[in-house]
């Protein structure tokens, strides 16, 4: 995490809380790192100025006009076998801050560093859907994180080849209390506790 803006504390705090609640959500193992050469995420909390500029270097964008209406902005970058291994993160915290959405970008933009990258109006409620009113993971969101990271799914499945899996796991989420215990899991996030939800 690449401080270049005051309040390093609050927002490593929110940081750190949610990439703890993804780590146990996933049950993926998922750690801030001190040095630059150990992280395959670099996050950056910027000021609006400059986040540009930041954002096209970090996620080395040839084009940057998608930004223009955005708030803030993560990517990442795939081997050849389609697995994830370099993300990046940028949040100009004045922006984020003007419009009320500081925690929602903290939250939306590590969680879909992930492997989940894309927006949808058919997830509701959930933070991959831009009329969703809440800024934090949804029970829905929890259920898709755990699929997302269940080892019977492997990177570069065909949706033909995914979808009987997918449903193989709900039936198994749904009779092991799994789909019931999402909303308790997604109240239960530290952020939730923070924030007074």
């Amino acid at each position: 995490i690449d401080h270049r803006v005051g309040d390093e504390e609050l927002h490593q705090e929110l940081t750190e809380l949610h990439v703890q609640h993804l780590s146990q959500v996933t049950q993926h193992p998922i750690k801030i790192v001190t040095r630059e050469s150990d992280a395959n995420v670099k996050w950056i909390y910027t000021r609006q100025s400059q986040w540009i500029a930041e954002a096209k270097t970090v996620l080395k964008l040839k084009s940057t006009q998608h930004l223009n209406s955005a708030i803030c902005t993560a990517g990442y970058r795939t081997n050849s076998k389609g697995e994830i291994v370099y993300a990046g993160i940028v949040i100009p915290v004045d922006q984020a801050r003007a419009r009320g959405k500081l925690v929602a970008c903290i939250v939306e933009e590590i969680t879909q560093v992930l492997g989940l990258p894309n927006d949808s109006d058919k997830a509701y409620p959930s933070i991959f859907n831009d009329y969703t009113p809440e800024d934090l993971l949804s029970p829905l969101d929890v259920v898709l994180l755990k699929l997302l990271y269940e080892p019977e799914l492997k990177v570069g499945m065909t949706e033909t080849k995914a979808k009987p899996i997918v449903q193989k796991i709900l039936k198994r989420y749904s009779e092991t209390g799994v789909l019931q215990q999402a909303s308790t899991e997604a109240q239960q996030a530290p952020l939730y506790q923070l924030i007074g939800y």
